[in-house]
């Protein structure tokens, strides 16, 4: 079963698709996207543990870097205030790492604004197919209702005017027993009516957590940026004290960071499955949620033209029988009238309503097409396959950039705060102090005449 022709898989889903998925026993799995399943499950969660590993090795060799920075650093010479060769260096590596991270964060907010219009795309997707499955129920509702009134008032008016007239009141009876088929046969027509699975919900659904991971990642982004920039300060202005506090906000981003990227890359290897082969996974959940035959979703979700319209036999009924309508309505007009004027009035009341279920009628051939609903399909699939799983892989990079500059500036902090000159702020302080005994020594010199007067 192929993918439908509005939609196309992209290289990234091929590429990602063909990524070889085991289970903790490292049996390999299939690719095939199957959330149901407990192998299925394990192989998501063994490449969101990937990042969890690398997120110890990255611990672990910033612990063993530091430990031998600490331990295995010669002594500086006694009363040295020159810096260590090589420091310069150090405070630039530092920089650097620090500027990758903040491109990782541009390359962020890129691909959280590509997964959020992705995602949109979805959600909007859905509400225009239910505002199209709502507008078929209601046209069908309002004209069965319609047809009905016909039958109960103005049809009954009508037999019982041509009561004298044995030959019209047959007619008028053979038009309510087209009226009835009509309604019955559209009655069929709301296939959605009834159904538990709502578009709507799943709209709104979407849009509730698509929200909340839009603000999260969004205040991530700008935490990075913020343990970034007063990084930058403290290393400019080489303030112990404010890069001691970045030092362990860039750990706690680190942590995050390695956090996201196991999501983002589990979210991303289970959405390229589901976008290898989308039409199997979603005939089978909707025919599963709704109940609704297989030729009916077959004709929406695959809408090719080796598929007949499951409501095709209904439609054509139902037209015969309003042209059938429409023409007795016709002959009672040409032979009733004359004779009995009081009968012009229901025939006129019956031949609006004609003209209202006629384009009602019209209308629901429409909208019944599979053309309209399968482009809200391929729609969302545009969306969720496409700018939904680009974002993603923009973000998955954002996090690998960001947790390797910051795993970079935690080796590099630690000795580029062991080159800040020392304060002097306690020098100073004695300096400009006048009950300094130096202060005075340096104003008699200025002043000679200071002792004797006082």
């Amino acid at each position: 079963m192929g993918a439908p022709p509005g939609y196309r898989p992209s290289a990234w889903v091929h590429l990602l698709h063909q990524l070889p998925r085991a289970d903790f026993q490292l049996r390999p799995v299939p690719s095939g996207f199957a959330p149901q399943e407990q192998e299925y499950q394990q192989a998501l969660m063994l490449v969101a543990a990937l990042a969890g590993l690398g997120l110890g090795l990255s611990l672990i060799f910033i612990a063993v870097y530091l430990i031998r920075f600490c331990c295995c650093r010669p002594p500086e010479p006694p009363g040295a205030k020159s810096p260590s060769p090589g420091g310069g260096c150090v405070t630039w590596s530092c920089i650097a790492a620090l500027l990758v991270g903040c491109a990782g964060i541009g390359i962020g907010f890129y691909g959280n604004s590509e997964t959020s219009d992705g995602v949109s795309q979805l959600s909007s997707a859905l509400l225009h197919a239910n505002h199209t499955l709502s507008t078929i129920d209601h046209l069908v509702l309002e004209t069965v209702e319609g047809l009905g009134q016909a039958v109960r008032v103005e049809l009954t008016t009508l037999e019982e005017v041509l009561a004298e007239r044995t030959e019209l009141v047959a007619a008028a009876r053979g038009a309510r027993r087209q009226a009835e088929a009509v309604a019955q046969q559209l009655q069929g027509l709301a296939f959605w009516q009834g159904v538990p699975l709502s578009p709507l919900q799943v709209a709104e659904e979407v849009s509730f957590v698509e929200e909340y991971r839009w603000l999260a990642y969004v205040l991530l982004l700008l935490l990075e940026l913020l343990v970034c920039l007063f990084t930058l300060l403290g290393l400019a202005k080489q303030s112990k004290w404010l890069v001691v506090v970045m030092t362990a906000m860039s750990l706690l981003v680190l942590v995050l960071s390695w956090g996201s990227m196991g999501l983002e890359a589990a979210t991303a290897v289970g959405l390229s499955d589901f976008c290898s082969n989308p039409d199997t996974y979603i005939l089978n959940l909707t025919q599963e949620e709704t109940g609704l035959s297989s030729d009916i979703l077959n004709y929406y979700f695959l809408c090719s033209h080796a598929i007949s319209n499951p409501f095709q036999q209904r439609l054509t009924l139902s037209q015969r029988a309003l042209a059938n309508i429409h023409s007795q309505l016709q002959g009672l007009e040409r032979e009733a009238v004359p004779q009995f004027p009081s009968a012009q009035k229901p025939l006129l009341s019956l031949e609006e309503t004609l003209n209202v279920t006629e384009g009602n009628f019209h209308q629901l051939v429409a909208l019944l097409h599979c053309r309209g609903l399968h482009k809200d399909y391929s729609a969302a699939l545009r969306g969720l396959c496409e700018d939904a799983l680009e974002g993603l892989l923009f973000l998955l990079l954002f996090s690998l950039l960001s947790a390797g500059a910051l795993a970079a500036a935690l080796c590099s902090l630690p000795r580029a705060w062991a080159l800040f000159a020392p304060s002097d702020d306690y020098d100073d302080t004695e300096d400009d102090d006048p009950f300094n005994p130096q202060v005075w020594t340096w104003v008699r010199g200025r002043r000679p005449g200071l002792d004797s007067q006082v």
